[in-house]
This record gives structure tokens, C-alpha cells and sequence, in this order.
């Protein structure tokens, strides 16, 4: 029983002020991260996630929306869809109107969560940017982690052919490449920056060569 995200989640859900049991929506999120078909979209992620945003909520006008936003961005995933952004979204606004949360909070969320679909949050949007950058700090992690975070990926596309699995990976880390900064935050980008684009580059040529 992971007691300590238990224990993040319990205090956010008296932060914000929610209504009901926080056990039982917390049962149901965790249940979801340990789905079988997930290798890396697990609450191991998740944990991940809520330590970065330990230590860069400052950043946030609305960090208690990115903390429930991060709780819920992957509770959907299937490896083969294409909105799974979308179901999560509808699956957290879903929970928040439960829990009577206001509707402000809901569409807050329900935008963070989509934005994590492309990567991307426009230059006005200081919540989105951080939580972006929360949610690609994988890559700048170090290279045993970065490896296994890549082989993790991998697993949870095992039913597509290699090659075809290795032209998409290669094109979605170009892409990372290709982008001005891969984080939207300075503080992102003086932490894992640099050592991001280094994971990249070398994934890209050991795919390369396979």
C-alpha cells in the first residue's frame, strides 16, 4: 500500500476542499495505475511527478489544479488509442464534480490535462508549462533511468511491429530535439535541459542502428 502518496493525496483533498471519501477515489486511481498492460504509466510515474512538483510548486499560480491534473493524466491509458488525454480528462472532471469542486477547478484541470497530448502550452499559460515540464523530466533524468524509462515505453507497445514502433520513437524524440527548449520553465531547463538532449540523441542513434 503506497501510505506516502495516500498521504499526498489526502492532504490536496483537504487543500481544495473536497466533499466524500478521499480513500476510495484514491482505490480507484491506484487501480488503474497497476493495470497490467502499463510498464512505465504507473503510480511509480505518477510518484515521480508529485516529487518534481515538490520542488517547483512555487512556480504555479494554481498548483493544487496541477496536483489533481497530475493525479489524473494518464488514468486512461491504452497504448493503442489516440485520446487518452481526453478520457482522462472526462475521467478527473468526472471526479471533481463528484467531490463538489467548483467549475473553474474542473475546467482548470480538464485543460491541464489535455495539454499533456502535445506537449505544448502557450506562453500565457504558467500552469500548463510547469506541468508539461513536470511530465517530461523523464528525459533529463540520468542514463540508467532514461534507458529504462525508453525500454519501458517500448513494452507497452510490444504488439507493434519494431520497425514500425522504432520510425514513430525516432520522430516523437526528433521532435524534442527540434524545439527551441524542451522545457518551458527556466527552472526546468537548468535542471534536465542539457542532460535531456543528451538521453535524446543517444536513444535516436541506438534506434538507429537496430
Amino acid at each position: 500500500m503506497p501510505i506516502k502518496n495516500l498521504g499526498q493525496w489526502h492532504r490536496l483533498w483537504l487543500r481544495v476542499g473536497a466533499k466524500g471519501d478521499p480513500l476510495n477515489v484514491w482505490l480507484n486511481l491506484i487501480r488503474r495505475y497497476a493495470e497490467p498492460h502499463r510498464a512505465y504509466h504507473t503510480l511509480g510515474h505518477i510518484d515521480h511527478c508529485l516529487d518534481e512538483l515538490g520542488i517547483s510548486r512555487h512556480l504555479a499560480p494554481h498548483s493544487d489544479a496541477i496536483e489533481f491534473a497530475l493525479w489524473y493524466h494518464d488514468a486512461v491509458y491504452d497504448a493503442t488509442a489516440k485520446d487518452n488525454e481526453e478520457k482522462s480528462a472526462e475521467l478527473a472532471v468526472k471526479a471533481i464534480n463528484a467531490i463538489s469542486l467548483p467549475e473553474n477547478f474542473a475546467n482548470r484541470v480538464r485543460n491541464l490535462i489535455l495539454a499533456t497530448k502535445k506537449h505544448t502550452a502557450p506562453a500565457n499559460n504558467p500552469d500548463a508549462q510547469l506541468l508539461i515540464d513536470i511530465d517530461l523530466a523523464i528525459l533529463g533524468q540520468n542514463e540508467k533511468k532514461f534507458d529504462e524509462y525508453e525500454r519501458q515505453i517500448r513494452e507497452e507497445y510490444k504488439e507493434v511491429p519494431y520497425e514500425i514502433f522504432k520510425t514513430k520513437r525516432i520522430e516523437i524524440l526528433e521532435s524534442f530535439l527540434d524545439r527551441e527548449h524542451i522545457y518551458s520553465t527556466a527552472f526546468f531547463r537548468q535542471k534536465y535541459e542539457e542532460r535531456a538532449r543528451e538521453n535524446i540523441g543517444r536513444s535516436i542513434v541506438r534506434l538507429s542502428h537496430r
